[in-house]
């Protein structure tokens, strides 16, 4: 299945000579709800392209830089996982002074009509545009009738045990390292990719070599820990023990690396480009005695990951 179509600022808006269904937002992580917007997007799009308009930064990376959260998911990653769920077009707008000074009106002609041809809007109900968030739902279909597109709000906030599924949630977890309960709010595990790169091989010297995720990182690291893990390398998908964190044991490393040791397979991954799910976590960093105490320990997480990975859902 080739990728969507995806188009990167202002001045790259293919014009409106086709129909497009829209939706607007950062869809940092497409979770669940994310997941149901587009579904819904899908239901009132008859003919049109299903289009989503996203930006490359969260919004307070411009207007509020020290209040501006981690990404979840890389854009790329974004623009893979919209496309899965049925996304025929991604547009990439730079959250700048130039799209955030923009008038709602001045947005709506020149994204959403002239660059875009919308036939159908659908957006939440607690949605703004245009400079300092003015335009409204109402204002959104007074500017819909004048150029001949329909709004459409989202019928209803998607929830996991009593709480609004949302971004916000899901890094507060990812940063406790409960990937398990992010799981049930992603509808998939939380997962990271990078290029392998050289570590220092004290794995290898333990009898558990590890690949080391150094360069090109993608995605929210989660808290420093051990963790079950799968590693897709190629299309092949390997059960994986994963630590994240500094390992204390040295104490020689100063910044944080992801290191996941294949627990069936013995690969070569270094220069590669590997993907890690996290599925569940299993305990906290600490320093062991020695290195051969280290070794123990990894055997017994080995153990334990291999029971968890045995009962957990391969989606």
């Amino acid at each position: 299945m080739s990728g969507p179509v995806v188009n990167y600022g202002l001045a790259s808006l293919p014009g409106s000579s086709q129909p497009r269904a829209i939706t607007i937002g950062k869809f940092d992580g497409v979770h669940r709800g994310h997941q149901s917007v587009v579904d819904q997007l899908l239901a009132v799009a008859g003919d049109a392209q299903p289009t989503v308009i996203t930006f490359d930064r969260h919004p307070h990376a411009t207007l509020k830089p020290l209040d501006a959260p981690l990404p979840i998911i890389s854009e790329s990653q974004k623009i893979e996982m919209l496309h899965s769920a049925g996304i025929a077009r991604v547009v990439v707008l730079a959250f700048d002074e130039e799209l955030s000074s923009l008038s709602h009106r001045d947005f709506t002609r020149t994204v959403l009509v002239e660059g875009l041809g919308a036939s159908v809007v659908l957006v939440g109900s607690d949605f703004r545009y245009g400079e300092g968030g003015k335009g409204t739902i109402e204002t959104l279909r007074e500017e819909g009738a004048e150029y001949g597109f329909r709004v459409e709000v989202v019928a209803d906030v998607c929830e996991e045990a009593g709480q609004r599924v949302s971004s916000t949630l899901i890094r507060g977890l990812l940063e406790r390292g409960e990937v398990s309960e992010v799981a049930k709010l992603l509808g998939r595990y939380h997962a990271v990719r990078g290029e392998v790169g050289q570590g220092f091989q004290r794995g290898r010297e333990l009898g558990y070599p590890t690949a080391n995720v150094t360069n090109n990182l993608e995605g929210f690291v989660p808290a420093d820990g051990v963790y079950a893990t799968y590693v897709t390398h190629a299309g092949v998908r390997y059960e994986a023990a994963t630590s994240v964190g500094v390992n204390p044991t040295f104490g020689d490393m100063n910044q944080r690396t992801i290191e996941s040791h294949l627990m069936n397979s013995s690969l070569d991954l270094y220069g590669a480009t590997i993907q890690v799910e996290f599925v569940a976590y299993i305990r906290g960093m600490k320093k062991f005695d020695s290195p051969q105490a280290l070794a123990a320990q990894m055997g017994r997480d080995e153990q334990e990951i291999a029971g968890i990975l045995e009962g957990a859902s391969q989606a």
